[in-house]
């Protein structure tokens, strides 16, 4: 007794990957592109050091803490009317970015960026589900999807410091307004549109939801900037308070915002931590990179930018590669490899020193293409582990993970290679006073300080923040063997991509349905 194969994908759904890959390279743009944009900006806003950090982190917060409850809305309302609200919401926000006039009003301005990126981001990945119902083709979009949004991190830093240098800081945001019209016109024709999930949304799950995230969220970023503190573990225990509340009412509700049983589905779990700790260790070390090749290696920030933009090339090795090769060869086996390669690189970033710039890039491909390959097929086992009805609300929770995942990479890398520098530069007398400040807080301290410094001193601080460099590195490649071991251990029983059920398997369900009719 056969199963019927799955409809394949034409020209119609590729067409229609198209638009929905212009969405997901601005998100990832938007993540990264005002890292060489915020002197220019500072020099016309003029914001105090905490605008300044709202500026950066008020997107990534709040798409962090909306995912959730969008994803499942898209379940409810329609995925791609989802899409399309959230597009024009988007592109509305970026033009109030671009044209600021105060601090305030851009960190509001990247706020609400934030919340209509929680709209796009679930939206692209659960469509992708409804169009691609074919295993194969299914694996090899979300491999697209996930290396068009890595395309266009790699991308943000190189953009943002073309477009101040040649236009001013505000047009990088001006970059949405096309896309967002393309997608608008183009998704009636090219996107399907799912029958709504029955139910609505329950108000205190998608309170609790925001009261369990935003706080974890701050928390991690607020211990990457200062440090752990009583603020940092006040939010950390509300994140977590909030999180059992919202488990235990997830689990009294027939119609949840999201379906916490399938944590219980042993590929799902392995799998969002699996993309976790990958993601928290690509995370942690592209911050710490960025500043060594601009603090260490001295290069400028366009050039540091352009330095960053050939190890993405990996990325796109194993976004599309790795799902046409887990069609041969089990999915948690591919990427049990594709993260033991990445270990070759984190090894490179240990041995890093002074003039060393290519191998780190070289390393930093390694990372690229062990995250290629987890942030397709992890993403993929994720999304097919739910019921088409909930697919959304599935993709939210990858997104979510992903997320969160840098932000404590961010977090715990930067703060253990912080801690480890000023132990070491706090070894090398310098004159008490705001210059020894400088120079014992970070290198970039020591940097801003340079002409004020005794001989050898920069240097002995270079090399104190490439000590906590080969640290980190060496924590995040022992968490990264951890994840290939559970890839090899949690997802074996997972079958090669379109790969059919054995013939005992396929009795077993097909005598099931008919018992259940």
């Amino acid at each position: 007794m056969g199963t019927e194969p799955s409809p394949r994908a034409g020209r119609r759904e590729w067409a229609g990957f198209a638009v929905l890959a212009l969405p997901t390279a601005l998100l990832g743009l938007d993540v990264t592109a005002l890292y060489l944009v915020v002197p220019s900006l500072a020099a016309e806003l003029r914001p105090s050091a905490t605008e300044t950090l709202w500026i950066m982190d008020s997107y990534g917060f709040l798409i962090a803490g909306f995912l959730i409850t969008m994803g499942t809305l898209g379940d409810r309302v329609g995925r791609r009317r989802l899409l399309r609200i959230g597009m024009a919401a988007f592109g509305a926000a970026s033009v109030l970015a671009a044209f600021a006039p105060g601090a305030l009003w851009l960190i509001l301005a990247r706020a609400l960026l934030g919340v209509a990126g929680a709209t796009l981001m679930p939206s692209t990945l659960s469509l992708i589900s409804d169009m691609f119902r074919d295993a194969r083709q299914r694996a090899l979009a979300i491999g697209g999807w996930a290396t068009m949004f890595a395309l266009g991190m790699a991308a943000g830093p190189v953009v943002g410091g073309v477009l101040s240098a040649h236009l001013w800081w505000g047009a990088v945001f001006l970059l949405a307004v096309p896309v967002a019209v393309l997608v608008l016109v183009a998704a009636p024709a090219l996107l399907p549109e799912r029958r709504p999930a029955a139910g609505r949304l329950d108000p205190w799950s998608v309170a609790l939801s925001l009261a369990a995230m935003l706080p974890a969220v701050y928390a991690v970023k607020h211990v990457a900037a200062e440090g752990p503190d009583g603020q940092a573990l006040v939010a950390a225990l509300l994140a977590c308070a909030s999180a059992l509340a919202f488990v235990r009412r997830q689990l009294r509700l027939e119609e949840p915002l999201l379906d916490v049983r399938l944590f219980a589905d042993r590929a799902f779990s392995a799998a969002l931590g699996v993309l976790l700790v990958g993601l928290a260790g690509f995370g942690g070390m592209m911050f710490l990179i960025t500043q060594y090749l601009q603090l260490v290696e001295g290069l400028p920030p366009t050039a540091a930018g352009l330095w960053m933009g050939p190890p993405a090339l990996a990325m796109l090795l194993g976004g599309i590669g790795a799902p046409l090769l887990a069609t041969r060869v089990p999915p948690g086996n591919v990427m049990a490899a594709a993260l033991a390669f990445s270990l070759v690189g984190y090894a490179l970033l240990a041995l890093a020193g002074d003039d060393s710039r290519i191998s780190v890039v070289v390393g930093f491909g390694f990372l690229y293409l062990g995250l290629g390959t987890i942030a397709s097929l992890g993403t993929d086992i994720v999304v097919g582990a739910a019921p088409p009805e909930r697919a959304g609300s599935a993709a939210a929770m990858s997104e979510t993970v992903q997320e969160l995942g840098i932000a404590v990479g961010v977090a715990l890398l930067g703060s253990l290679a912080t801690a480890l520098y000023r132990s070491s530069a706090g070894e090398r007398p310098v004159p008490a006073g705001p210059v020894a400040d400088s120079y014992g807080d970070s290198l970039s301290g020591a940097v801003s300080v340079a002409d004020r410094l005794p001989p050898g001193a920069l240097a002995h601080a270079r090399d104190a923040f490439t000590g906590g460099l080969h640290t980190a590195a060496l924590v995040a490649g022992a968490a990264v063997a951890a994840a290939a071991l559970v890839c090899l251990r949690a997802l074996r029983h997972i079958r090669p991509i379109g790969q059919p059920a054995p013939a005992a398997e396929r009795i077993a369900s097909t005598l099931a349905g008919v018992d259940e009719r």
